[in-house]
């Protein structure tokens, strides 16, 4: 499929002949040229247009062809430069390959040639502008309510949302930390009859274990100190509509079987009442724990993991979906450019090879988060690796995304790592990654794998 944004090319030459016989010889449909015999103002074209390939004369007044190819590498290592030089030499060849010359041509070159050479630049630079545009095309047909991604796994999660939808009563949505567990949720309230009704949510990780109880069925004036007048709890505010309860193994194992009663019979019972009040409420609950193992070593009880996984979707890691993150690469990139009131508008592609070999061990949260960092960090229109966290580019975490970790190392070495650049604050970790501070102890309290 022919793609609909031209290939961009830049000619600079102090020889206006030379830049007529370049154009005469590369122009072709689909390919937009421009071309300077000045190598100040061919500088300001690169920085304008953001070609794809590039042909530098080597010997230029003021400004070298060698000094423009330094430029361009540190704008962006990605685009091809070719060198061209009068006079044939090797030193000179293996310094533009060093400094990131695809090629180096010598005059006199007939059209052929350089159609020949310069035309599998062009090649290759159409399949990755096409690539583009279908990431963008992609991008207004791989949505699902706030989800982003069209990846096989996310078109099955999109499936099940609208199958389990318009029939649910009480679902679970699990998948690790950072997967967009409360997007499912909302999404399936979105898909339910409910829908006009209201969604609350409740994280379980946050509630301190002796006002569970009251949270989420509520109290009566006198129940204990303090309660001055009656209160209705979630289950009460969520009448009608849907109650998300997010990181529900974090319940108390004592309170779980009051919340089985609710399931089960539709009824609340207030702290300090004998009353038993009618709701009508959708539960999903969410967790980034194994249930089924807990409930076996009998920290969570059996028979709720039951009554809440009859219906389940399971959250792919980012890591299980990688051609969605130059998706949700760009879906962020627009929404903290416009946030920001900034005018940033892509990466360079170092920057994208960054992004694209690391493991993101926090999912689409930690994702979000970075490119929110580069967006605020970025002095220019485009984001470059030094605009991105330190840790992401470093050497050490491409060798742990090479390695071959276990999820329960990877989340540790990723818990650590983000203590460490919040000076050890659990709290503003626990904020960071979206969980709760007792939810790091426990992943610090792990024993490695033997």
């Amino acid at each position: 499929m022919v793609a609909k944004t031209p290939v961009k090319l830049v000619a600079v030459d102090d020889d206006p002949l030379i830049l007529d016989f370049i154009e005469t010889a590369l122009k072709q449909p689909g390919v937009e040229i421009h071309r300077s015999s000045d190598p100040a103002e061919g500088w300001e074209l690169i920085r304008l247009h953001h070609p794809d390939i590039v042909i530098l004369d080597l010997v230029m007044p003021k400004i070298s062809g060698m000094d423009l190819l330094e430029w361009i590498m540190e704008l962006d290592s990605g685009i091809d430069v070719v060198l061209l030089s009068s006079d044939y030499s090797t030193e000179n060849a293996v310094e533009a390959i060093q400094k990131g010359a695809c090629d180096y041509l010598t005059k006199p070159i007939t059209p052929g040639a350089l159609r020949e050479r310069i035309g599998a630049l062009i090649a290759v630079a159409r399949t990755q502008v096409r690539a583009a545009e279908i990431t963008d095309e992609m991008r207004n047909t791989s949505r699902f309510g706030e989800m982003v991604g069209g990846s096989p796994l996310m078109i099955e999660v999109y499936s099940r949302i609208r199958r389990i939808g318009p029939h649910y009563r009480i679902a679970l949505v699990t998948g690790a930390t950072g997967t967009g567990k409360e997007l499912v949720a909302r999404s399936l309230h979105q898909s339910s009859p409910a829908s006009g009704r209201p969604f609350l949510v409740c994280n379980c990780a946050a509630i301190v274990e002796t006002l569970f109880e009251s949270e989420l069925f509520g109290y009566v004036k006198g129940a204990f100190t303090g309660a001055t007048q009656d209160r209705a709890g979630l289950f009460e505010a969520a009448d009608g509509g849907t109650l998300f309860l997010d990181e529900i193994g974090e319940i108390p194992l004592h309170l779980q079987s009051k919340l089985l009663r609710v399931l089960q019979n539709n009824e609340v019972q207030r702290v300090g009442s004998h009353l038993l009040r009618k709701v009508d409420v959708r539960v999903i609950a969410a967790t980034n724990r194994d249930l089924r193992e807990l409930a076996s070593k009998k920290l969570f009880r059996e028979d709720l993991f039951y009554r809440l996984s009859m219906l389940e979707i399971r959250l792919p890691t980012l890591a299980e979906r990688k051609e969605d993150v130059p998706l949700l690469q760009r879906h962020f990139l627009e929404l903290f450019a416009a946030q920001l009131g900034q005018s940033v508008k892509s990466f360079t592609r170092r920057a994208q090879s960054v992004l694209s070999r690391y493991f993101w061990p926090g999912n689409i949260r930690e994702l979000q988060n970075v490119i929110g960092h580069a967006c605020m960090m970025s002095a220019s229109d485009i984001i470059d690796i030094p605009d991105l966290p330190a840790y992401l580019h470093s050497r050490e975490s491409s060798r742990e995304g090479q390695g071959l970790l276990t999820l329960q190392e990877v989340e540790k070495r990723h818990v650590h790592a983000i203590l460490g650049q919040v000076n050890g604050n659990k709290q503003e970790a626990a904020e960071i990654l979206g969980i709760s501070r007792a939810t790091i102890y426990r992943i610090l309290s792990q024993k490695e794998p033997e």
